[in-house]
C-alpha cells in the first residue's frame, strides 16, 4: 500500500498519537527512525567516512542514532554537533550521551573552522544531513546557511534524514540556501512538499522508512 503524503502538521498529530495514545516512548520512535535510515545507507554502499551534520533537535538525534549503527557496523561515523549540549532536546541529548559513552568520533562542529569543516566534507562518502526536520518553516540562519552551502559544493554524496534541511515541508519549496541530497529518507510516509516536482532537485531519490507505527 502506498504511504500517503504528509503536512507538517499531520506528521506533529502522527508522533502525539504514538507517544500519548498508543505509550510508545519517543526514544523508542528515534530508534526505529535512525536503524531503518542506517539500514537504506548501508543499502547503497558506504565506501569510505560517513560525517553526520547534527543540529538540536530530533532531527540532529535521528542523526546521532544513525551513527551509532554505522558504528557497530564496522563503518566510520564522524559526528559534527552544530549545537551545545545543552541546547539539545531531550531525545537529542540522550542520543548524545550514548555516543560520548560509546567513544565515538564527536566534535561540536559550531567550534571548528569553516576551512577544517569543508576538508571533512570534501574527505566524506557520505555526508548525512540531520540539521533540520519538518517544523522548519523559515530560512536557514548562520552558521547552518553557510553549511548547507559548504556540503552543497561538497563532492561528497549527501543523503538527507526525513527532508533537506532548507525545503518546505508543505510546499517542497526551498525556504532559502537548501541541502541538495542525492537520497532522502523519510519516516512514516512521503512529505506533502514532495508532490512538488521541484522538490526533486533537493531531495533526489525518497526512501520511505516505517518506525513501527501504523
Amino acid at each position: 500500500m502506498t504511504a500517503p503524503f504528509l503536512s507538517r502538521d499531520q506528521v506533529r498529530a502522527f508522533d502525539r498519537h504514538a507517544i500519548e495514545t498508543l505509550g510508545i516512548p519517543s526514544a523508542v520512535l528515534m530508534e526505529n527512525a535512525g536503524r531503518g535510515a542506517a539500514d537504506v545507507l548501508e543499502r547503497l554502499g558506504i565506501h569510505g567516512p560517513v560525517v553526520l551534520c547534527c543540529g538540536k533537535g530530533n532531527n540532529g538525534g535521528d542523526g546521532l542514532v544513525i551513527a551509532r549503527h554505522l558504528a557497530n557496523r564496522g563503518f566510520r561515523p564522524h559526528i559534527l554537533l552544530f549545537a551545545k549540549p545543552g541546547e539539545l532536546s531531550a531525545d537529542a541529548a540522550l542520543q548524545w550521551n550514548t555516543v560520548q559513552q560509546m567513544r565515538l568520533h564527536a566534535e561540536n562542529g559550531s567550534s571548528m573552522p569553516e576551512i577544517q569543516v569543508a576538508a571533512l566534507l570534501a574527505r566524506a562518502d557520505w555526508v548525512v544531513d540531520a540539521l533540520f526536520g519538518t517544523g522548519l518553516t523559515g530560512p536557514l540562519k548562520s552558521p547552518f546557511n553557510g553549511l548547507v552551502q559548504r556540503i552543497n559544493a561538497s563532492a561528497s554524496r549527501v543523503f538527507a534524514i526525513d527532508i533537506p534541511s532548507g525545503l518546505d515541508c508543505d510546499t517542497g519549496e526551498p525556504l532559502g540556501p537548501t541541502i541538495e541530497a542525492a537520497h532522502t529518507v523519510t519516516f512514516v510516509g512521503p512529505k506533502l512538499g514532495y508532490r512538488n516536482p521541484a522538490s526533486v532537485r533537493y531531495t533526489g531519490r525518497v526512501h520511505v522508512v516505517d518506525i513501527g507505527v501504523a
